[in-house]
């Protein structure tokens, strides 16, 4: 689904990539992981079309990413942190993300249903709290089916609750073939649902494979545990 070659970026004197190959495969879940400042959210930046690579190859479902915007239309993307106008409301955001996208969709709405929005996703956005802020955020990148799902922090400021009910839906995506890249700090989270395990670190793949093989490679009991080992050096960094 998703394909990196030979990706470098650089900020100033700062290098975040150089020469980041990476492979996102279809119909899975894959949790990018890794240390403050490894690279993550610049790696989803350049996949949004955010952020410009210096050089290198990415692409999307086969679709290179040469600048054009058209490949966006198979991405939901829920951001950690998202800044919507405050007067505007849930419901008038879900109209113009229609209209952008030629008015002839019909939305999904079956997660605000789970969720019990209710009145809430036509009141403005400024009067909510965060956590339904976010449950709206997640409504919006659910809406189209996409085929694939990017998710940055996604249960962050949820309820138990609706934390429940969008990771039975981040399930249910993968059962309909979706490919979902997802980043958490919550590693027991990732570890109910994640097949694949991509690991940054310095702006290169110190581990990529599945969850079971990584908690084998380091000897650990569970997924957080393993992520710990490599965090602290107590296992050998290498692509699986």
């Amino acid at each position: 689904m998703i394909t990196v070659h030979g990706l470098a970026k650089r900020f100033g004197r700062v290098e975040v990539f150089a020469g980041l190959d990476v492979s996102v495969p279809t119909g899975q879940v894959t949790g990018l992981i890794g240390p403050n400042s490894a690279g993550k959210t610049t790696l989803l930046k350049m996949l949004l079309g955010l952020i410009a690579p210096d050089a290198g190859q990415m692409a999307i479902d086969g679709t290179l990413l040469d600048g054009s915007s058209g490949y966006r239309s198979v991405i939901g993307y829920m951001p950690q942190i998202v800044r919507f106008p405050a007067y505007q409301s849930g419901r008038d955001l879900l109209e113009t993300l229609v209209a952008i996208r030629g008015g002839r969709e019909t939305p999904d709405l079956s997660l605000a249903e789970a969720f019990e929005l209710g009145a809430q996703f036509d009141r403005p956005l400024g009067v909510l709290s965060g956590g339904t802020r976010q449950k709206i955020n997640a409504v919006l990148a659910f809406a189209f089916r996409p085929r694939l799902l990017i998710l940055d922090e996604p249960t962050a400021g949820l309820d138990p609750l609706a934390a429940s009910l969008l990771k039975a839906r981040i399930v249910a995506e993968r059962q309909r073939g979706t490919t979902v890249l997802i980043t958490s700090h919550v590693i027991p989270e990732l570890e109910q649902f994640a097949d694949q395990i991509l690991f940054l670190d310095q702006g290169r793949v110190a581990w990529q494979g599945e969850a079971d093989a990584l908690r084998r490679h380091t000897g650990s009991g569970t997924l957080e545990q393993a992520v710990a080992r490599l965090l602290s050096g107590g296992a050998a960094l290498e692509v699986a």
